[in-house]
C-alpha cells in the first residue's frame, strides 16, 4: 500500500497553526488553508470541515474576530484577524508544542 503524500495534523496543532497564519495579516479561511498547505509542502491539508469549526472556537475563545470583506477575485468572504489574546495564546502554544517536541524526540534518541 503506498504512503499518502499529505499527512493529518498532530491533534492539538491547528489552532496553534491558524493563529500562526493569521500573524500575518487578515485572511480568509481558503487563505488560510492554502498558506498552510503551500508551507508544509503540501503535507498538511486543513479540511474545511475541520478549518471552519476551528475558526469558529477560536472566535468564542477571543483569539479571533472576524468580518466580512470581498476577496481579490469579487467574492464575499469573512476576514479573520488575530487578536492581542490570540498572539499571547499563540505564544504559550508554541512554547507547549517545543516542550512536547523535545520530549518526543528524547524518547526517541534524537535530541
Amino acid at each position: 500500500m503506498a504512503k499518502s503524500s499529505k499527512s493529518e495534523l498532530v491533534p492539538g496543532t491547528l489552532d496553534m497553526l491558524i493563529l500562526h497564519t493569521l500573524t500575518l495579516g487578515a485572511l480568509h479561511g481558503y487563505a488560510i488553508a492554502q498558506h498552510i498547505e503551500k508551507l508544509s509542502d503540501s503535507v498538511l491539508q486543513v479540511e474545511q470541515g475541520s478549518l471552519y469549526p476551528a475558526l469558529e472556537r477560536l472566535q468564542r475563545q477571543g483569539w479571533v474576530t472576524s468580518k466580512w470583506g470581498l476577496t481579490p477575485t469579487g467574492r464575499r468572504a469573512r476576514y479573520y484577524t488575530i487578536t492581542t489574546s490570540g498572539r499571547k495564546q499563540l505564544g504559550e502554544e508554541i512554547s507547549d508544542f517545543d516542550r512536547v517536541m523535545l520530549a518526543i524526540n528524547r524518547v526517541m534518541k534524537r535530541a
